[in-house]
């Protein structure tokens, strides 16, 4: 072997030995790299897990293949190589738990009826909701209590956390009993747990004389971002309302969206979809005429409320009811607030202090009437109920309380009449004024002055002493309307005779009707008021200076069939208390007049003359 030989095949010993080293140090690398990718790759499936949202496994649907799983946090921000690592583990879930959900009790639905001294109410456990609601306040002549919610199927309280609807789940009301009669304060729990572990627990407080029924909802194993609340089966009306058509009958049958956002309460009638989010909400719910239930915050929040009209097809003179929904976020694991029936009652709303009686009768805000019209009807109550305290009979309360109206107003209308009398005995002179100084404004007003002047009249009087009587008079009367047509005091009151519910029309004879008047039957007093309206308008429109004959005569006819259209339908307590009013009117002016000279028409100048043949005093 030579000396050439012996150097390369050492350089190839070297080489290989180089390279042999190489290669292992290049695979210790990449499997240490590799070691380092997996343990990068287990850190991101690691943390994707750590903030995977946690999810609320419904119940499958009937006939379903698979539970529902629906996430109420909103989607998880995991990327798609760690979705695809873990898409193994969540089908083993998915399996797991459907096994669990099999060999799970099942859990029937059943319905628990608890009664107190306002009301009785049923629980679901399909939804954990509300199914009937009985209140013992308003019972019909047969002692029988009215149903509230309209659909009883439906219900109210239905609860949605992000986009897993509970309403159709079962909830487990554990050893709860079917009948509850609350002595003292009582707890029914409903409990949903889903195959993950998560829960979902409802809670309604009852106490045995309150109006409230504290309702909780706390969620355990997940915090859901926000919650809908949907009231599904409208509020139905305790009253008979009449089916015949009339003018404007069911207006005196309420049915209203209600709620107080911090500003002001707000009654609305709505006739299409309609959402309210203004302001924050401090109580929203639905009144009927005598009965209102709402959904009471502890503190105002910023939910949204929407309400959709709801027909009741029984009667088509009902005004209907509403779907209502509230809709609001969440930042922690409950939310509760008070499920409130109230009978609306005056005293017992404002005890409240929640400006519940403003559901009876409210005010436009602009002009403040949400509080010194509200005062108005508050202090007519109040009235009402001193006299029946004394005299118990509100037919007499009414008469009572007419006689200090009218009284209040007799002296401001005593001022205005004397008023215009004075100027109609000045109605010849005027006119002699008129017709000498019409080509000079300033004569002519002078002249008129100076005539007021020596005669004591001043006209602004007349003004004054005519409108004052109307701006007292109307905002009671109108005090009277709401408070006889609504407090839920009046309600089946008699007063006397054939008069056996001032809060209704006085029929007295089913078997004869008048189509769009009197559908219903023959009712008395509208009849009273007719007449009495034509004598009161007649003998007023007597006292009226320059009122044409043609116009008196048309008012004189025209006030009473008006009156008529509009008793026909009222309250007969409103129409009882306009009926004693016409005859207070009757006996002041005939009172009033009694001695006083009629004042003469025209003037003795311009008898017979032709206006243009009289003296004019031209303008120099």
């Amino acid at each position: 072997m030579n000396k050439n030989t012996i150097i390369g095949a050492i350089l190839i010993a070297a080489i290989m030995i180089w390279w042999m080293s190489m290669s292992s140090a290049n695979s210790k690398a990449l499997a240490e790299a590799k070691a380092k990718e997996k343990a990068a790759a287990e850190a991101v499936v690691k943390d994707a897990d750590a903030s995977k949202t946690p999810e609320l496994v419904l119940p499958a649907a009937e006939g379903a293949a698979a539970p529902e799983t629906v996430p109420v946090l909103g989607e998880a921000s995991a990327t798609a190589d760690s979705a695809a690592a873990g898409a193994a583990v969540d089908s083993a879930s998915v399996a797991s738990d459907s096994a669990a959900s099999m060999n799970a009790p099942v859990i029937e639905p059943r319905t628990i009826a608890v009664e107190t001294e306002k009301f009785i109410m049923t629980l679901s456990n399909k939804g954990a909701k509300i199914q009937s609601v009985v209140v013992k306040a308003l019972a019909d002549s047969a002692g029988n209590f009215p149903e509230l919610i309209q659909d009883t199927t439906l219900g109210a309280l239905d609860l949605k956390l992000g986009k897993a609807d509970l309403s159709q789940v079962l909830f487990d009301a554990g050893d709860a009993p079917a009948k509850i009669v609350v002595d003292a304060d009582t707890t029914v729990q409903f409990v949903f747990k889903d195959a993950n572990g998560n829960q979902v627990v409802r809670s309604y407080g009852f106490t045995k004389a309150g109006a409230a029924v504290r309702q909780e909802n706390k969620f355990i194993g997940f915090q859901p971002e926000n919650y809908e609340l949907s009231w599904n089966g409208g509020m139905k009306e305790t009253e008979e309302i009449p089916k015949g058509k009339s003018f404007g009958g069911a207006s005196y049958f309420f049915s209203e969206v209600i709620f107080n956002n911090t500003n002001t309460v707000e009654r609305e009638m709505v006739r299409e979809d309609e959402e309210f989010n203004e302001g924050k909400l401090i109580w929203a719910g639905i009144r009927r005429k005598y009965v209102a239930m709402t959904v009471q915050f502890d503190s105002p929040v910023g939910a949204s409320l929407k309400a959709s009209p709801m027909k009741v097809l029984e009667n088509e003179k009902d005004p209907g009811t509403y779907k209502v929904t509230i809709r609001d976020n969440l930042k922690g694991d409950s939310f509760g607030y008070n499920f409130m029936v109230l009978p609306l009652q005056w005293e017992e709303l404002e005890a409240l202090d929640k400006d519940y009686e403003k559901v009876i009768v409210s005010g436009w805000t602009w002009c403040g009437a949400d509080v010194w019209f509200v005062w108005i009807c508050k202090w007519l109550l109040k009235l009402l109920k001193f006299f029946y305290e004394i005299i118990p009979n509100y037919g007499v309360a009414i008469i009572l309380v007419t006689f200090i109206v009218r009284g209040v107003t007799t002296p401001f209308t005593v001022k205005q009449l004397k008023s215009t009398r004075g100027m109609a005995k000045l109605k010849p002179q005027l006119d002699e004024i008129n017709v000498k100084y019409r080509s000079d404004p300033q004569k002519k007003q002078a002249a008129i002055m100076e005539l007021y002047s020596k005669n004591g009249v001043n006209p602004l009087a007349s003004c004054t002493g005519g409108c004052l009587p109307m701006l007292i008079q109307m905002p009671i009367f109108m005090g009277l309307f709401f408070v006889l047509g609504r407090a839920i005091e009046l309600r089946g009151m008699p007063a006397f005779l054939w008069i056996s519910d001032l809060s209704r029309s006085d029929v007295i004879f089913n078997g004869f009707s008048i189509p769009f008047i009197m559908p219903d039957g023959l009712a008395v007093l509208p009849w009273i008021m007719v007449i009495t309206t034509y004598f009161q308008t007649k003998v007023t429109m007597g006292t009226s200076a320059g009122m044409d004959p043609a116009q008196q005569k048309m008012m004189t006819w025209m006030m009473p069939a008006m009156m008529f259209l509009f008793s026909a339908v009222m309250p007969s307590g409103l129409v009882l208390y306009w009926i004693i009013s016409n005859f207070w009117s009757i006996a002041q002016y005939k009172i009033i007049n009694r001695g006083l000279v009629p004042a003469k028409a025209e003037s003795a100048k311009l008898k017979g003359k032709d206006v243009k043949d009289a003296e004019i005093v031209k303008k120099k």
